[in-house]
């Protein structure tokens, strides 16, 4: 007698109820048609072929308009409620294809931040626009992601940033450049550019702003030519002299820390679900293959060392989809956000998806080696993870700061 037990596209999750499940359904179409295909073939072109005029990414970002992801609209629902309807179609895109899922996620963070500071008006203007979040530097990477200096050495100095904002009047002028890691960047319309401001001659964080990227004086390098998540493009952000109104301002010097953290706090488990569609992909692939693949004499399956790899690689994506939705859950309702918690999702979710992916390429054996499986792909994706949205160490030693309790020192 067999034990097979099918689960649902949420695994262990509670049921969804009827809203839910439509909106799961019609995501997970959207990814099996469009997404998963159209980022196989994307992933074999240039980064300049990939977002060039004609080509299939400008395809699947218009298609998606259809899917209703419209953060505005949602303003309404309960958080809980929301962050939950979020998390549903953001996992079933990523198990599409999780370059074109974080195409698609980091479009609307302009939207998403205006809301964050409520800004309903600039969330209006952004919505229906490609956006992407401006915020690390060539010579500042995860520096930026540090508004508060907890990660600076005692005998360090960031030095001078790389851009910089002055706020004169009723305008803000911009100087400088953000680095080529601007996922979406190349595509963008607007920018949530977070940078330095300069304060009585000295630049200090910062300044959180929406930026009109076809504003005179703004330029783009050249889309980034990279191992993973190549369906994602990223690419330099030129500020000469860019003026832009006061009014978009969403945080000044004065609480541009605090917003730093809750920014933080809602961007690393919206990245951690990519990673996890994309982990739930290689799973659900390889224990496909294990069926078919034939070693021994019978479907490799049936061999005790592969059912175990499979175990584990189950285990490992229940963990990380849990622990999405409790911090998600939890900074949806909370009164302050825990970083610390958000870190913890972003960071057991990309190291446990790179393990999946590994294991899941070795099932596939030789055959996961070449670009006739979608294994290696999926493995360069989930690499690729543990340096997105902050390195995995620099946020496991921001969060472990969160941990110490200066009362009882």
């Amino acid at each position: 007698m067999s034990n097979y037990m099918e689960l649902p596209l949420s695994g262990l999750e509670a049921p969804l109820d009827e809203t839910e499940r439509a909106f799961q359904d019609a995501c997970h179409k959207f990814a099996k048609e469009v997404m998963r295909p159209a980022g196989l073939r994307l992933d074999k072109l240039s980064a300049a072929d990939m977002v060039a005029e004609g080509s299939e990414l400008w395809d699947v970002i218009e298609k998606s308009k259809a899917l209703g992801l419209n953060l505005t609209e949602m303003v309404d629902m309960e958080p809980a409620e929301r962050v939950k309807l979020l998390a549903i179609a953001s996992e079933e895109l990523a198990w599409g294809d999780c370059g074109l899922a974080c195409q698609i996620l980091t479009a609307a963070f302009p939207v998403l931040y205006s809301l964050m500071a409520d800004r309903m008006d600039l969330a209006e203007y952004c919505e229906g626009k490609l956006g992407c979040w401006g915020i690390t530097e060539p010579d500042h990477g995860t520096d930026m992601l540090d508004a508060n200096g907890a990660l600076s050495h005692p005998n360090g100095s960031y030095g001078r940033p790389n851009c910089v904002a002055r706020i004169e009047g009723d305008k803000v002028i911009i100087n400088g450049q953000k680095s080529a890691w601007v996922s979406g960047g190349i595509t963008a319309e607007v920018c949530a550019l977070f940078c330095h401001v300069e304060v009585d001659g000295e630049t200090r964080p910062g300044v959180a702003l929406i930026v009109d990227l076809n504003s005179p004086g703004v330029t783009r390098g050249q889309p980034l030519e990279k191992m993973g998540v190549r369906t994602l493009n990223q690419g330099e952000i030129f500020f000469d002299n860019v003026e832009v109104p006061a009014g978009n301002i969403l945080a000044g010097p004065d609480s541009y820390q605090d917003f730093v953290y809750r920014v933080l706090a809602e961007a690393n488990p919206l990245v951690a679900i990519a990673w996890l569609g994309n982990t739930r992909a290689a799973y659900e692939l390889a224990l496909e293959y294990a069926h078919e693949r034939k070693a021994g004499g019978v479907a490799i399956i049936m061999h005790q060392s592969v059912r175990s790899r499979l175990f584990h690689m189950f285990r490992k994506l229940e963990l990380s989809r849990a622990l999405i939705r409790r911090v998600l859950e939890f900074n949806a309702t909370a009164e302050v956000p825990a970083l610390h918690g958000s870190a913890a999702a972003k960071v057991t979710t990309t190291q446990l998806g790179f393990e999946v992916c590994s294991d899941a390429l070795q099932i596939f054996g030789g055959n996961g080696m070449t670009k006739e499986y979608p294994m290696e792909k999926l493995l360069r994706d989930a690499r690729a993870g543990l340096i997105a949205d902050g390195c995995n160490e620099m946020l496991a030693i921001k969060g472990g700061g969160m941990l110490v309790n200066e009362e009882l020192l």
